[in-house]
């Protein structure tokens, strides 16, 4: 049922405007009021919005947009773009519509203006991120021609005494390296890592570590984690693998960061899920859907 406030909206009179136009407390009120009654709840300051929004996840101010009625923001979508697995990618940051303003064809023209910024900048795909069971949100993508490509699925262990425990061979050579050391390594692998793992990501962050694993004097394994033991990227050798050597690597970060418990995100990797089964990480009910278009 529409809202008295509904009936009173002319849909016509909702502006659309570049956020480098105008203040960033508007993207960020609109964030804030679209967001009020999420699945996921965020308590995002001005500040942290700002430094992880226009930080690491890659948003610019000049692919963004807000809309505006009668001086309030009610709307915004965030976009960034990137070389992302070779094709140059508008990714969706976020996409917020007030309560109150759902329903009248806000959504639809901001990501008609994201679009355009796409096409206009070059882009070959537009990429986003939802969650699992935010059925409204997946319809309306799906309408707009984006498709699921992948799962992305999350894994926690809270206890590490398990991990510890585990007896490991010998003849693995577990180094903590620079981050340019780590990244030269692993540019020429062959995998699929979402985008808040990637490694454009990772460089625009200081709490992480980086671990390399090294047999026969080559390198055959790679970890990524940070302070609070978030794993953004985990790899071994294909022919290399079921020898323990992803469990030294974590053992090593554990036991040298003090780390109390691990985490991950990971998209459709049967084997690294397996893995992470095998240690007694248990499986969040959260998951997202990485969707893709074509342009």
């Amino acid at each position: 049922m529409e809202t008295s406030l509904k009936k009173n909206i002319a849909p016509e009179k909702i502006n659309y405007v570049r956020c480098s136009e105008l203040d960033i407390e508007l993207a960020y009120q609109a964030f804030t009021i679209g967001f009020s009654d999420y699945i996921v709840k965020f308590n995002y300051s001005k500040e942290q919005f700002e430094n992880l929004f226009f930080g690491p996840e890659g948003n610019r101010l000049e692919h963004s947009f807000v809309a505006i009625y009668e001086n309030e923001a009610v709307g915004v979508i965030l976009g960034g773009i990137k070389m992302y697995e070779s094709i140059k990618t508008m990714r969706c940051g976020t996409l917020a519509i007030s309560p109150d303003y759902r329903g009248l064809g806000v959504s639809q023209k901001l990501f008609e203006l994201h679009k355009e910024e796409a096409e206009k900048n070059g882009c070959k795909q537009l990429f986003l991120e939802v969650i699992v069971g935010n059925d409204r949100a997946i319809n309306f993508y799906k309408k707009l021609g984006y498709e699921k490509i992948y799962d992305l699925s999350y894994f926690s262990k809270s206890d590490l005494e398990s991990l510890k425990q585990i007896q490991l061979t010998s003849n693995t050579e577990i180094n903590k390296v620079e981050f340019t050391t780590f990244k030269e390594t692993i540019t020429n692998w062959d995998y699929h890592i979402n985008w808040q793992n990637d490694i454009d990501y990772l460089e625009k962050l200081s709490n992480f570590s980086y671990y390399l694993a090294r047999v026969k004097d080559e390198n055959i394994g790679a970890l990524a984690v940070n302070e609070n033991g978030r794993i953004s990227f985990l790899m071994v050798d294909k022919v290399y693998r079921h020898r323990k050597i992803a469990t030294s690597l974590l053992q090593s970060a554990a036991s040298e960061l003090n780390l109390n418990s691990l985490s991950s995100s990971i998209p459709n990797n049967n084997s690294l899920q397996g893995f992470l089964q095998k240690l007694e990480f248990k499986k969040e009910k959260i998951a997202q859907y990485e969707m893709y278009k074509m342009i």
